[in-house]
This record gives structure tokens, sequence and C-alpha cells, in this order.
């Protein structure tokens, strides 16, 4: 998929720690530390939250990717700052609130995953909603070598994603997942070459951005909050959100495109 991504202007352009450019309906922000091997600060994580929250209204799914050799080292432990446990909670909890300006924000995000995607890195990761993977990609959480604990929503993302035995055993033991057993326990979706992630979240950018808003809401809102309910009360809320899906007008227009023959069949991928 071929897009002409151009750099953001306004205050898009003044993130000095992250890259934004757009292209039509699909927004690229690159994580641009390379010579941290893009490891998080606080300076970082809210210029991300910014990122999103600043697309223009045109944007309807993001590609988030970083520069240089790695995605994302972790937190940038020459920042870290000694705190008392009440300074500590409200620091991860701002941290919080990052990670679900991505999961619960406006529009459908795509990380590409590449070198090194360990800490604070995994729990970016594991706040978008695509993960695509790249060979070169390794997963780790040595925060139980650092001495320190998960505090950007690790422990409550990872586990849905790899169970909390994998997570335990990358804290405790130090285990380091490559590409294809990260792929294995469900830490990405798709697992490419190196160097054809970004081709290939652009086409799954593409595909998102191509569906209809609202169904794209309530897969970003409702489907994870579901999860957590018990099934009676998860169904009851299916059935809401499923009504005011099919009650929009442009799911009565795709749904006639279909039975008029407009609309393709569900085919197997190549």
């Amino acid at each position: 998929m071929n897009l002409d991504f151009r750099p953001a202007g306004g205050a898009l352009a003044e993130l000095n720690l992250l890259q934004v450019s757009i292209a039509d309906t699909i927004g690229h922000v690159r994580l641009n530390r390379p010579e941290k091997r893009n490891a998080v600060n606080d300076t970082l994580v809210l210029q991300l939250r910014s990122a999103l929250e600043l697309m223009p209204s045109a944007v309807k799914a993001i590609v988030l990717s970083g520069e240089g050799s790695h995605f994302c080292a972790g937190l940038d432990l020459s920042e870290l700052s000694e705190r008392s446990v009440a300074e500590g909670i409200l620091h991860s909890r701002q941290w919080h609130a990052v990670m679900d300006s991505i999961q619960f924000g406006r529009v459908p995000v795509v990380v590409v995953l590449h070198g090194a995607v360990v800490g604070g890195g995994l729990e970016i990761a594991s706040a978008c909603h695509i993960r695509v993977a790249e060979a070169s990609a390794y997963y780790g959480l040595p925060e139980g070598q650092r001495g320190i604990f998960v505090g950007g929503g690790g422990s409550a993302r990872v586990p849905r994603l790899a169970g909390v035995a994998t997570m335990t055993d990358m804290m405790l033991c130090g285990r380091v997942l490559d590409a294809a057993e990260g792929h294995q326990r469900g830490l990405s979706q798709y697992l490419v070459a190196d160097g054809a992630g970004f081709a290939k979240a652009c086409e799954l950018a593409g595909r998102i951005a191509g569906n209809a808003p609202l169904s794209n809401f309530a897969v970003m809102q409702a489907l994870p909050r579901i999860a957590d309910l018990s099934q009676s009360d998860g169904l009851f809320v299916e059935s809401l959100m499923a009504a005011i899906a099919q009650g929009d007008d442009a799911a009565k227009q795709r749904v006639r495109a279909f039975l008029e023959k407009r609309a393709g069949k569900v085919e197997k991928s190549q």
C-alpha cells in the first residue's frame, strides 16, 4: 500500500520526541529517540497522548512505530527519580491515563514492532489494537531484575495477551521471547519479515479506516469491556451495542450494498 505521508503541521510538529505525518485518512506517529533506543520518559509518554488527541478528524486509523533499530527499549532509567509512595502512585496513574488514551481513544492504533519491545515498550504495544511484529522483535520485562514493577498498565494488559504464567516467567526469570514465540503466545497478531512491518501496518490501517466509524468505535470501546463482564452482563451490553451499530445510517448502507451484491464477500486471506 503506497501512501504519501507528509509531516503534520501546527502543534503536532512541535512534539520534538515524535515524528508525526499524515496520509489521507491514516496518521503515522513515530517514536523519535533512536539514540536512546526509543526509551520512554515522561515527556515522550505525554507527547504520545497529545499526538493521538491532536490528530485531525479526517484521520481514521493510526500507525505507531519507532525510529532506528528498536521499537522501544523500555523506561529511560537515567531519568528515573526517587519518589515517595504517594508520588509513585500518582506517576503510575499518569501513565495509565496515557495508555488508556491509546486503547480507548478516538481511532484504532496499529503498532509496528521491531528490535527491542521491552518494559514500557511492551506496555505501549499492549495498549494498541493491532500488533505487527517483524522477525527482529523481541520481548522482555526486566523490572524484576531492576528492583521495580511495571507501572504503565502492563500487569493488566500483557496477561490478557500472553497469560499470567508467561508474564510471571518474564518478570521473575528475565525470560526474553523472540518474535516467533511472542507471536505464538499472542503478543502480536501478524508476524512479517524484517522491513515489512510498516507496509503491513499501513495496509491494515487502510482496511480499518474503511470500516464504518461506529463499528470501529464498538470494537475499541465495547469489546474489551464486555470481556471483563460476566457472560450475562456482557451479552446484554452486546445487544445494546449491536442495536446502536445496526441503526446507524452507514451500517444500513453497507448492508444494503452487500445484499445488492455491490460489496465483496468474505474471502480467505492469501
